[in-house]
Order: C-alpha cells, then sequence, then structure tokens
C-alpha cells in the first residue's frame, strides 16, 4: 500500500491530481467518520435512562413517591369502585408491577457547526466542519430535575381481598372489574375472601 502511494506521487505531472484525488478521499472519510460518530452521540434510549439515573440520584427519593403516589392512588380508586359493586363489601387491593416508575426529564438542548479551511503549500484545499451538540437537563431553582413525564411500569398482577369473595358470582365479577381497569389477563388477578381483621 505505502509503495503503491510512492509509485502515485513519483510523477511530477499526476503528482497535483492524486494530491487532489487523496485530499478528497481524505476529506470524504472524516466525513463518514463524523456521520458515524455523530450518530453515536443522538441520545437514544440508553443514554436517556443513564443521565436520568445519574442526574435523578439527588431526587430519587421525589420521583419514587410520585410514582408510589400515583399506584396507590390507582389502587384506592380500584377499591373504592369496588365496593360499590352489588354484594362485594369491603375491599383491600394490591397491585405489582414489572419495574420501578421512570421519568422522563426536560433537556434544553443547544447546537453549534464551525467550519474550517485550510490552504496547504501545493495550492489543494481542506474543510473540516466541526458539529457540538449540547445537551442540559433542566432544573429547578431548589435543584430538582424537572419532569416532563413519569412513566408508570405496566402492571403484573392484582391481588383483591373483599368481604363477599365467597360468592362465585361476586369473585368474577370482581375479576372482569379489575381486568377491565388494569388491562391485566384474569389469570393474573387473584380474589380471596377477606378474614376478620
Amino acid at each position: 500500500m505505502i509503495e503503491k502511494l510512492k509509485n502515485m506521487f513519483n510523477n511530477k505531472e499526476k503528482r497535483v491530481e492524486n494530491l487532489i484525488s487523496f485530499l478528497i478521499i481524505l476529506v470524504i472519510t472524516l466525513i463518514v467518520i463524523n456521520k458515524i460518530l455523530k450518530g453515536d452521540e443522538t441520545p437514544n434510549e440508553d443514554y436517556k435512562n443513564e443521565v436520568g439515573v445519574e442526574l435523578a440520584s439527588s431526587t430519587n427519593e421525589n420521583i419514587n413517591i410520585q410514582g408510589n403516589n400515583l399506584s396507590n392512588e390507582l389502587e384506592q380508586r380500584i377499591e373504592n369502585i369496588l365496593t360499590k359493586i352489588d354484594g362485594v363489601g369491603k375491599v383491600s387491593v394490591l397491585l405489582t408491577y414489572k419495574e420501578s416508575s421512570s421519568f422522563v426529564p426536560i433537556y434544553n438542548v443547544s447546537s453549534s457547526t464551525s467550519i474550517t479551511q485550510e490552504k496547504d503549500t501545493s495550492g489543494g484545499t481542506r474543510t473540516t466542519e466541526t458539529e457540538n451538540n449540547q445537551k442540559d437537563v433542566i432544573k429547578d431553582s431548589n435543584s430538582n430535575v424537572v419532569t416532563e413525564k413519569i412513566i408508570m411500569p405496566s402492571i403484573e398482577g392484582a391481588i383483591v381481598t373483599a368481604e363477599g369473595a365467597k360468592d362465585a358470582t361476586i369473585k368474577s365479577n370482581i375479576i372482569a372489574a379489575v381486568e377491565a381497569v388494569t388491562g391485566v389477563a384474569n389469570h393474573k388477578i387473584q380474589v380471596f375472601e377477606m378474614g376478620d381483621e
């Protein structure tokens, strides 16, 4: 390969043509490499998760509290609806999730591009384009990460205890109601008769 390059530049007439061709190939290669590396820098889900985990460390407790409040609120709403079904009586609901809650922070994205042209002694021109992208998470005045949304994980299963669960029809109605609200398959919903407290 080195010998071929030496032979290309030995002939003085073809030296300029070969140098220009070499520079064009070099510029195209640099652009392709830049595009590939730039493609790796675009935020994908893993990058968002890494940033979210890193930045949420100080506010993890707040996010967990919000996620727990949302799941507790859903359980409470299901309990309220089930107690209104005839014959169900007092009810307690527990929902299980596949994973914990996550959040999507709001980002401040800025980018800039600079183009540099250099001329060498043999008249060739090299153009370099540099693109700088910066992505910062927005924080409020208390240094808490501002979230765009909280993502609730999908519900894995449900356990319901009810006073009227001894009756097969009432048990079936409870399963149908919980399935309608949560979207969980009926075989993942367990209903038991509530015991004495």
